[in-house]
């Protein structure tokens, strides 16, 4: 088993006449699953630039804990709406050792001039 936290992504197009009836099985599913201990976080997105595009998106603490999630009753409603997609869905599993934030930001930023983009030799 992998250790670190694991992000699962699922992106699928969703007929408009289906849209209703999806976002509220994965509206439920999502308000379940986010208080499961493991679970740091869930969202639903809906998309911008295509109508038909939903995106569920999990962070879990480990990687039990996602399968165990892939094996219960409301993961199986997730499912349900998988099979509703127009095409194949984008599903991602991604295990997630290191993340940073502003300081990366500072790091890059607060390198002296003479260092930026200048080839390694």
């Amino acid at each position: 088993m992998s250790k670190g936290m694991i992000r699962s992504t699922i992106r699928m197009l969703i007929p408009l006449n289906k849209q209703s009836e999806a976002l509220d099985i994965l509206s439920s599913v999502t308000m379940l699953t986010q208080f499961e201990p493991s679970c740091i976080s869930t969202r639903l997105y809906r998309g911008v630039d295509e109508a038909r595009a939903i995106m569920i998106e999990e962070l879990w603490t480990s990687e039990e804990d996602l399968l165990r999630n892939l094996r219960s009753e409301e993961y199986r409603r997730i499912l349900l709406v998988v099979e509703m997609a127009e095409e194949r869905p984008e599903i991602r599993f991604d295990t997630i050792r290191h993340s940073s934030g502003l300081e990366t930001i500072e790091k890059a930023r607060n390198r002296p001039s003479n260092q930026r983009d200048r080839p390694n030799t």
